[in-house]
């Protein structure tokens, strides 16, 4: 694995958390029209539709992914079936400044399960990037006043969203492990629907319980048609072929960091369609973020 990273991977690495933002806003708008695990299922469902054309002959029976279904049943669990539904879960029951601050401890999930359980050395410039990674989103998240955040509270979303991130964290690291078709491998579109067919039966198995606990119907119409049409292609499709690629050219360690960016590109979200203008602190949170980008993946 090629640990250095050059502008095209860091450019990949950006467009996830790009779009991740875009789902939490998308996300938290919708929470009223359905409820939060069919939401997941909804996305998934259409995204496999979108992906059937391209990736259609991974699902015969003489395919070489039956008989790795156990590896992918894992993947999908955690891409597909946990982290959006954990991630839609918080949103409706959190606050969005408390998910993520959450979130923002990716790259130490993805460090410190990149030593315990996956031979990964942690070095110094990692621990200064992370440092300075996290400062950044505390920022953000303080809005330039650092005591905003002893007012922070934690209720039951934060905790989906702490295991959200800690099942992210694993799967990025996965799929770096050997046991893929090189034919599935190189096609990114047989490898993300490999993933997908048994994410979508998690999904509907988390779905299907739901229903049987709640009583929010399914409010139809064109604002949730339009929200499932963006979260089922840009942050599904394009973002985990984005995030995949990256993850296999610079390892979770690196690609972790870029994770932090989300709540910036939610700040600049919130600019543009909220009409609250940027504050001098998004800038100095992107000097830091970025700064630990860099400081982490030097050599």
């Amino acid at each position: 694995m090629n640990q250095r990273l050059t502008l095209p991977t860091a450019l990949l690495l950006t467009l996830p958390p790009l779009l991740w933002a875009g789902n939490a806003v998308v996300g938290r708008l919708v929470a009223p029209l359905v409820p939060p695990l069919t939401l997941n299922f909804l996305r998934w469902a259409l995204a496999f539709v979108i992906l059937l054309p391209l990736a259609w002959r991974v699902l015969r029976t003489d395919s070489p992914i039956w008989p790795r279904m156990r590896r992918y049943a894992v993947l999908g669990l955690l891409g597909v079936g946990c982290y959006n539904a954990l991630q839609y879960l918080a949103v409706k029951t959190s606050t969005p400044i408390n998910v993520t601050l959450v979130g923002s401890s990716m790259p130490a999930f993805m460090l410190g399960l990149g030593a315990a359980f996956f031979g990964q050395r942690i070095t110094q410039r990692q621990v200064a990037g992370a440092v300075l990674s996290i400062a950044g989103v505390l920022v953000v998240l303080a809005q330039g006043q650092f005591a905003h955040l002893a007012q922070v509270r934690f209720v039951a979303g934060d905790v989906y969203m702490l295991f959200a991130t800690a099942a992210w964290a694993l799967y990025s690291w996965l799929l770096t492990r050997p046991g893929d078709p090189p034919e599935v491998r190189r096609d990114w579109a047989a490898f993300l629907m490999a993933q997908l067919v048994p994410g979508l039966a998690w999904s509907g198995l988390f779905a299907a319980t739901e229903s049987a606990v709640t009583t929010q119907a399914i409010q139809w119409g064109v604002p949730l048609l339009l929200a499932l049409a963006f979260i089922a292609t840009g942050p599904a499709i394009v973002a985990y072929r984005a995030w995949g690629l990256g993850v296999q050219r610079v390892g979770p360690n690196i690609a972790g960091f870029f994770s932090n960016l989300t709540p910036l590109f939610a700040a600049v979200f919130s600019a543009a369609f909220l009409g609250e203008p940027p504050h001098l602190y998004h800038g100095v949170a992107f000097l830091l973020i970025v700064g630990g980008i860099v400081v982490s993946s030097r050599r």
